[in-house]
């Protein structure tokens, strides 16, 4: 029997989506208002490592992991890093059928294993949160674009970068910290044979100065192509352009530029921005973030992990405490934050260091003692 207390998830992402299956696996009931018209409205990017002691960890609460390693591409593994010139600097292959490490998945396949673990009616599409406000008697009024309206007794911020709940709990300021700019290659095995043989099964990186070039395979046959350089005061709308793109890359190899040029349509760029390393909030009733609302890092392999991790914690937390005390989740959620921030502190300290290493002037020779170091390490298009 599901507990009647109406929690609301605003965001319909991978951390919304895995809070959402495990609350209803201890029979909480929630409801994710997505602002996107199905989940099949816009591409959910490219494929991601999942760590085994956070995405995984929370695919195993959710009871999900048996389908996540039928979907999971072990292949996906495999990296090169490469100069300017076309040389391998690392070439890494992990062992046939592996599941031990980091196991790439397509975003849109780990989200559709989410949405189809769900109970029908559970995600609300079109649902796009425009203001949340503190009724009197507890709980929030939420107004959505277009005109609909809720309430809920608590509501949970899992709504990404821009996160319209986080202003509620604070104003702190993000920092513009690089710009990502991407392309598609749509069946490569057919259209290009060499581009596709160049990415081989999992992630490319070519490392420049101050810049890099990453390509990584897709389970659908496409290519994913991400062009990585540093924040600066350059007009975002000049990346638009393919010839301004190649540009920036004059005199590499041609081969490593084919990837831009065998785009399928024009480059789309997008400021990358992240929260202060430590960044916190003031506890307030019935109200908390997870993922990029709550940590917002740089994009090298630790955002869907860490916001799976804080669904799976967050959720542990609710049902304990709503078993105990049906009509108070107050304390969970004050055991969750604590022990969110203290997690991912250093983990936002990490991230921000490799994000600086791979836009230095030196990133082909510091990436190579980092992944010496340590082989499963993250993967710069996230």
């Amino acid at each position: 029997m599901e507990m009647m207390m109406r929690i609301a998830i605003a965001g319909g992402g991978l951390g919304g989506l895995t809070l959402a299956r495990i609350l209803h696996r201890h029979g909480i009931g929630a409801v994710v208002y997505e602002r996107e018209a199905s989940r099949s409205a816009r591409s959910q990017g490219g494929m991601l490592d999942l760590h085994p002691e956070s995405g995984q960890q929370a695919l195993a609460d959710a009871g999900l992991a048996g389908r996540f390693r039928s979907e999971a591409r072990p292949e996906g593994e495999e990296h090169r890093i490469l100069d300017p010139a076309g040389r391998t600097l690392v070439h890494h292959k992990p062992q046939p059928g592996s599941f031990s490490g980091r196991p790439e998945i397509d975003r849109s396949a780990l989200r559709d294993l989410l949405l189809d673990s769900l109970p029908a009616g559970t995600v609300m599409w079109r649902h796009r949160l425009v203001a949340a406000t503190p009724r009197p008697d507890g709980g929030f009024g939420l107004t959505f674009d277009g005109g609909h309206s809720a309430d809920c007794e608590v509501l949970i911020g899992a709504d990404g970068a821009g996160s319209v709940v986080r202003s509620l709990l604070t104003d702190v300021t993000l920092s513009y910290v690089a710009t990502l700019v991407e392309l598609s290659i749509s069946d490569a095995d057919r259209h290009h044979p060499d581009l596709a043989e160049l990415v081989g099964p999992g992630n490319l990186w070519c490392v420049g100065v101050n810049q890099i070039l990453a390509a990584q395979r897709l389970g659908d046959g496409s290519i994913r192509v991400g062009i990585s350089v540093r924040a600066e005061g350059r007009d975002i709308d000049t990346y638009r352009s393919k010839r301004a793109v190649l540009d920036m890359f004059d005199g590499w190899d041609p081969s490593l530029t084919a990837l831009i040029e065998a785009g399928d349509s024009a480059p789309t760029p997008r400021r990358i921005e992240a929260m202060p390393i430590g960044a916190r909030w003031a506890h307030q009733p019935g109200i908390t973030l997870l993922g990029d609302a709550a940590h917002l890092m740089p994009p090298v392999g630790e955002g869907a992990n860490q916001a799976m991790l804080d669904a799976a914690e967050l959720a542990a937390e609710l049902a304990a405490e709503l078993a105990a005390s049906p009509a108070d989740p107050d304390s969970a959620i004050r055991t969750y934050e604590e022990a969110m921030f203290t997690r991912t502190h250093p983990i936002a300290e990490m991230s921000a260091r490799v994000q600086a290493m791979m836009l230095s002037p030196t990133a082909a020779d510091d990436i190579i003692r980092f992944f010496t170091a340590r082989p499963a390490a993250p993967a710069p298009v996230d």
